[in-house]
Parts: structure tokens; C-alpha cells; sequence
């Protein structure tokens, strides 16, 4: 796994508008981080604050994250107003999102810590304290729902992250089209017509399905929307892969290529009988799409570095 990107997810039972308004409001960390407490306004979506991981205070600042599927939030972090080197994209799906009923939403925070900017606190800290973290943002946002205890979703959201040694504007270009899945798709076979966004395939065991693919521009960063659907057995797959490109995750104006980071949902107890049964499946297709797209790019020896963002690609 990518050793530079971190992620955290929950299900929360609230609603999407609660959910959202509540996370674009920097004043709520006050109520749900270990530590970080908003102490001046600096303009309407930022402020001077502690910090649970420095010694430091920080200024922090949230963009919200706004598509037709899902919306969330940008929070970002630095020493100085308008300069910010840690980058959090909180994303928020609907249940129906993922074709359930259950009244809530499923949230995933992704945190990005470049080596040039780490400390050792912060990388043994990050775990425990992003999932403490989570648990208490679940509990606001049900407390505030009316629930008195922790609510259980149906699904769970596993990821697989890599680094890509490539230019992030034609990575997203190849990768969000469907004809080009034949070439880095793991168990993706093209079967039939295809178009920019939509084609027919068949999968390991010859089942036909329809991939569409739908890309979502967030301004410094891309996110495509993966839907494979089996007709034939009324059953669809979606993930999201998110391209981060370097520069803007790790606040260095250097770095070159992107983090691809896959987000899957899988559900609890349920064993899938089709398309990718377990997120090593995505991992694998993640080292695909990363040989290829350097392959593409001429970068050969950065395959052999492994799959993690090194200080050397910023030189």
C-alpha cells in the first residue's frame, strides 16, 4: 500500500444535508477532534485553531466537495493563512448511493502526509487518533439524529492506494475511458461495443456486464466513478478511484505524478458471486494501471521503487 496516504471510514445515521453542513463547519472540530479547537475567524471558511498533532496552532480551511453522486468536504491545514501543506478530502455517500435503504451515510476521510513533511508523532499518532476521530464525529452527527447508541451499516468501505509516477491530467484521461479498460483492467475483457464512457465486457467467468465510467472534476484533482453492472443477474458493483495529483497532496510544487486511491464498498457478511470478490482484486489492477500509465509516460525504473510517493520523484 501507498505509505503516504491514509484513510478512515464509518457509517453515520443522518442525513446527507445534516452530514454535510455539519463537516463544512470548521466550529464543529471543537466538538469531535482531540484537539483541534478554532480560536479566530479568519475569513468564512477558515480559521486560526489548535492542533491534536503539533505543538503548534494551525490554520485551517475547508472547500467543499460537491457532485451529482456525493458531496463532502476539503479540509486543509498550515502554518500560515492561505498557505496549507495537509490535504483531507472527506467524502459523503447517500445509502441509496449504494442502492440501500438504510437512513444514513457512509463517510470516508483521506488524509495525504508527504515524507519531506512528516514527524514521528504524527505518523505513530495518525491511526489512533483519525479513528477515534471518526467514532466521535459518528456520535455527534447520531446523537444530533436522535440515536443513543452506535448504528451499524450494511456495508463497509475498504481501499487499496499507489503511486503513479505519470502525468495526472492524461492518467485521468486514459483511465476515465471505458475503451481502455481492456488494457489495465484486471479480469476485464472488452466484448462488444464500447464509447468514451460506456462498453460491454466479460469478466473471469464469461458473465457479460456494462462498465460506465463517470469522471468528476474537482478542480486540482479528478475522481471516477466506476459502475459495472450485470443485468442479467440485476447486480452492480461501483467503486470510485480518486486521482490525487502529488503536488497538490503533499503541498510541494515538485513532486511529479498522482496517488491513485480506490474506494470499494463491499457488503457486511455477503460474499460478492460476481465481478471483483475482495480488495486485493483492486490492488492488483491498481499495480496494473501503474505499469502501464509509466510505461506510457517513459518513467520505467519507478515501477521497481515500489508503491509509495518518494521524496526522489520530487526532484
Amino acid at each position: 500500500m501507498e505509505s503516504n496516504t491514509f484513510a478512515t471510514s464509518t457509517f453515520i445515521a443522518t442525513d446527507m444535508k445534516s452530514a454535510s453542513d455539519y463537516v463544512r463547519d470548521l466550529r464543529n472540530l471543537d466538538e469531535w477532534t482531540l484537539y483541534s479547537r478554532m480560536i479566530e475567524q479568519m475569513d468564512d471558511n477558515t480559521w486560526r485553531g489548535t492542533a491534536s498533532g503539533y505543538q503548534h496552532d494551525l490554520f485551517y480551511h475547508a472547500r467543499p466537495v460537491e457532485t451529482p453522486s456525493f458531496g463532502g468536504v476539503e479540509w486543509h491545514c498550515g502554518y500560515k493563512y492561505g498557505e496549507y501543506f495537509q490535504c483531507y478530502p472527506a467524502l459523503l455517500f447517500p445509502s441509496s448511493y449504494l442502492g440501500s435503504d438504510e437512513p444514513g451515510v457512509y463517510f470516508h476521510w483521506l488524509s495525504f502526509i508527504g515524507p519531506e513533511r512528516r514527524t514521528t508523532m504524527l505518523m505513530q499518532g495518525i491511526h489512533w487518533v483519525h479513528t477515534a476521530e471518526i467514532r466521535s464525529l459518528k456520535g455527534a452527527l447520531e446523537r444530533r439524529a436522535g440515536h443513543d447508541r452506535a448504528v451499524q451499516g450494511r456495508f463497509e468501505i475498504q481501499t487499496s492506494a499507489i503511486y503513479v509516477d505519470a502525468p495526472p491530467a492524461f492518467a485521468t484521461e486514459y483511465l476515465g475511458d471505458v475503451r481502455n479498460l481492456g488494457e489495465w483492467g484486471y479480469f476485464l475483457k472488452p466484448d462488444g461495443e464500447a464509447d468514451a464512457t460506456r462498453g460491454q465486457f466479460t469478466d473471469e467467468y464469461g458473465q457479460k456486464f456494462e462498465a460506465t465510467i463517470t469522471k468528476h472534476d474537482l478542480g486540482k484533482y479528478a475522481i471516477l466513478e466506476f459502475e459495472h453492472r450485470y443485468h442479467r443477474a440485476n447486480w452492480t458493483q461501483r467503486s470510485l478511484l480518486v486521482l490525487m495529483p502529488c503536488d497538490y497532496a503533499f503541498s510541494n510544487p515538485k513532486a511529479r505524478g498522482f496517488i491513485a486511491h480506490r474506494i470499494v464498498f463491499f457488503e457486511k457478511g455477503v460474499v460478492p458471486l460476481h465481478g471483483k470478490l475482495q480488495i486485493e482484486d483492486y490492488g492488483a489492477e491498481s499495480m496494473s494501471l501503474k505499469r502501464v500509465l509509466e510505461n506510457k509516460a517513459g518513467n520505467l525504473s519507478s515501477f521497481n521503487r515500489g508503491m509509495s510517493y518518494l521524496a526522489e520523484a520530487a526532484e
